[in-house]
């Protein structure tokens, strides 16, 4: 694909793969079979498989700085295009995601594949649609835990079509940032959910769907972003000691 060739991706098969990713740089590869990823830091405290929303890939500036900010602090970040982005990227047509069952296949297809790369924890996580689909994935599949940036409740404007129905099937930690004014979902909306104890929801002073607020609140976008990363690092590192502590009680 001539797009991702254009921006350094660099072709390789998934054996390959287990050998080059060992690098603080960020890193692109069209892997053969799954697609393009860019592979930030390094796995300190774990991996994980972040997923874009329904109309921006990967590459956009809210997934870029998120990236950044989780591999700066020492979890590497995995982010991936879905298929049908690979194709509106490629003849810059936009055009609706299919069904999320097919979405979720093609994310369990990266899952497999990173899990037989290393024995490093392995997260699932996302921006909206991709934030939804990792959560899915987690209601059905073992993984270290879930990190959803603004996660859709429910389509804007239809607050009764929720989008929860799967949260009880989750066993491991996850964490929701969101925007206190998400059309998605709003702090107001989100108080009144039932929602099971192992679910944790982080607000974003005055931010929207993407984290943007209003010039009003004092703060901007970027601050907001950088923030939510900070709190999903912090979120792991939590897990991670817990985890220790049970295991050392075993002992």
């Amino acid at each position: 694909m001539s797009y991702y060739a254009d921006l350094g991706f660099e072709a390789i098969t998934p054996e390959a793969l287990r050998e080059r990713t060992a690098s603080p740089a960020v890193q692109r590869f069209l892997v053969e079979g799954v697609g393009p990823v860019s592979v930030s830091g390094i796995p300190e405290l774990g991996r994980i498989l972040l997923a874009h929303g329904a109309g921006a890939g990967h590459l956009s500036e809210f997934m870029r700085q998120f990236a950044a900010m989780l591999a700066s602090k020492r979890l590497q970040v995995w982010a991936i295009d879905f298929p049908y982005m690979q194709q509106m990227s490629e003849e810059a047509k936009r055009r609706p995601p299919p069904p999320v069952k097919k979405t979720l296949e093609h994310f369990a297809a990266w899952y497999d594949l990173l899990a037989s790369c290393s024995g490093s924890p392995l997260w699932v996580g996302g921006k909206s649609m991709g934030g939804r689909v990792a959560s899915l994935f987690a209601s059905q599949h073992r993984c270290a835990g879930v990190i959803a940036a603004g996660y859709p409740f429910h389509p804007p404007k239809k607050p009764d079509s929720l989008r929860t129905d799967h949260f009880p099937d989750i066993s491991m930690p996850m964490l929701i940032l969101q925007g206190e004014r998400d059309p998605f979902g709003s702090r107001d909306e989100v108080a009144h959910y039932a929602l099971p104890d192992s679910l944790h929801v982080h607000w974003l002073t005055d931010g929207d769907h993407d984290f943007k607020p209003r010039r009003s609140s004092g703060v901007n976008q970027q601050v907001l972003i950088d923030e939510a990363a900070i709190v999903a690092a912090s979120f792991v590192r939590a897990q991670l000691a817990v985890a220790a502590r049970t295991c050392s009680t075993l002992v």
